[in-house]
């Protein structure tokens, strides 16, 4: 995975979220739950190291779907 930097949590509101999991459903569960309360832009694929890891980004400024 790629390193965090600061731009991506440069203001208040702003997050990154890695999860760690056993298997893609999974990681891809928890990050659907995240959408459901969050504007995110979701990870598309999980990186194994080890076990199944997902990162996306969090707006907590704005509401879901915006």
């Amino acid at each position: 995975m790629r390193p965090i930097h600061d731009t991506h949590v440069a203001q208040p509101g702003l997050a990154v979220v890695e999860v760690a999991a056993a298997d893609d459903a999974t990681a891809f569960a928890v990050q659907d739950l995240l959408a459901a309360n969050y504007a995110i832009a979701p990870g598309d694929r999980t990186v194994r190291e080890p076990g199944v890891r997902l990162r996306c980004f969090l707006d907590l400024r704005r509401e879901p779907g915006s």
